[in-house]
């Protein structure tokens, strides 16, 4: 049997294989409440053949939503929403997974579907931003800095949707560290400029992070917990791979599972050269030195590919977005490339499994 098509298991769970669907943003919920086209979205991935399908980033707070328009999981409404699209999910052979977010200086932003740009204005839906500190991503409006009520609102928040993703019946709960957003933003000293317990050491700029996940462990003992990192700024003086590494650690002896390994998001301009599986040294980094199970994501597109970098040890299991977007039975398609005689093709596919 191919790795990448041998089943992995993450505490009590078992996804059937390790080629997985990261989560993407489909800027179509209405109030935070996700919509038909969510169910459509997802489902058809697990019918595709993914072992573990991850909804997208889903903010823990209204004011946490990257756009007006992102799902949420901050009330009973929202639940019972996803709780047919996670049902419709695990009826078809794959674990239910959700990214639990808080977009911080980057929330109250257009979608992109239209021609605006920036943060939306507060007349027109928008909201006051929140972030470590009084700095803004280029092109944003300023947010304003949290004080310790407001980390404890944030750390109690991400402990409710924990309960709330249970409740609509996900098995796999993902901490979004990554990317830019709230939780990145105190990671990294670029945005970070603090100066009291939240700020300055890595073991401080850190502690937001590992107070929600200590706080979604204890809420959600029997889920598999994943934090997703950006293995690097891309950007001189800010988050490197070494401290995603040590963090890496951290969270691991605290109860995280497995760690999703992007990069990026924090800072307008770049400097990332990108091509087929850009990403995957970052997550082999962190799977080596910090001795913890990782998934590598970023350009990763047919079954030898993928089958290459878990044959290389250098991830556990991959991660893809766009390709699934491309085609939704990238896990049925790849187990054709491997000539992987898997199981769980779906008995009214089951013709476009045969060679001939």
């Amino acid at each position: 049997m191919s790795l990448l098509y041998t089943p992995y298991s993450i505490r009590n769970l078992t996804a059937r294989n390790r080629l997985w669907v990261a989560p993407m943003c489909q800027y179509s919920a209405i109030d935070g409440v996700p919509q038909e086209w969510h169910y459509t979205h997802l489902t058809q991935f697990a019918s595709g053949g993914a072992g573990i399908v991850m909804a997208e980033a889903t903010a823990v707070s209204a004011e946490g939503r990257i756009s007006p328009e992102d799902t949420g999981i901050w009330n009973d409404e929202q639940v019972q929403a996803w709780a047919p699209i996670v049902a419709g999910i695990r009826s078809r052979g794959a674990l239910a997974g959700i990214q639990l977010a808080h977009a911080g200086r980057k929330a109250s932003t257009y979608s992109g579907f239209t021609d605006d740009h920036g943060s939306v204005p507060i007349k027109n839906g928008g909201w006051q931003t929140v972030a470590p500190s009084a700095i803004a991503f280029e092109g944003y409006d300023t947010p304003g800095a949290l004080n310790l009520a407001g980390i404890d609102k944030v750390v109690a928040d991400f402990t409710a949707a924990a309960l709330r993703s249970l409740e609509a019946g996900f098995q796999v709960l993902e901490v979004h560290a990554a990317h830019g957003y709230l939780l990145h933003q105190f990671l990294s000293p670029l945005s970070n400029h603090r100066e009291d317990e939240y700020g300055g050491s890595l073991e401080n700029r850190a502690r937001l992070l590992l107070r929600i996940i200590d706080a979604v462990r204890d809420a959600a003992a029997d889920a598999a917990l994943f934090v997703r990192f950006s293995g690097t700024d891309w950007a001189d003086g800010g988050w490197t791979i070494e401290e995603t590494t040590t963090v890496a650690r951290w969270a691991a002896d605290r109860g995280a599972d497995f760690f999703d390994i992007s990069s990026g998001g924090l800072v307008a301009h770049q400097k990332i050269t990108t091509g087929p599986g850009y990403q995957v040294a970052l997550a082999a980094h962190v799977r080596r030195e910090a001795g913890v199970a990782v998934n590598a994501v970023g350009l990763i597109i047919d079954g030898p590919q993928a089958e290459s970098i878990l044959a290389a040890g250098d991830a556990d299991a991959i991660m893809s977005g766009r390709e699934w977007l491309r085609d939704p039975h990238f896990g049925l398609r790849a187990a054709r490339e491997l000539d992987e005689p898997i199981d769980y093709w779906p008995i009214q596919y089951v013709r476009a499994s045969r060679r001939h």
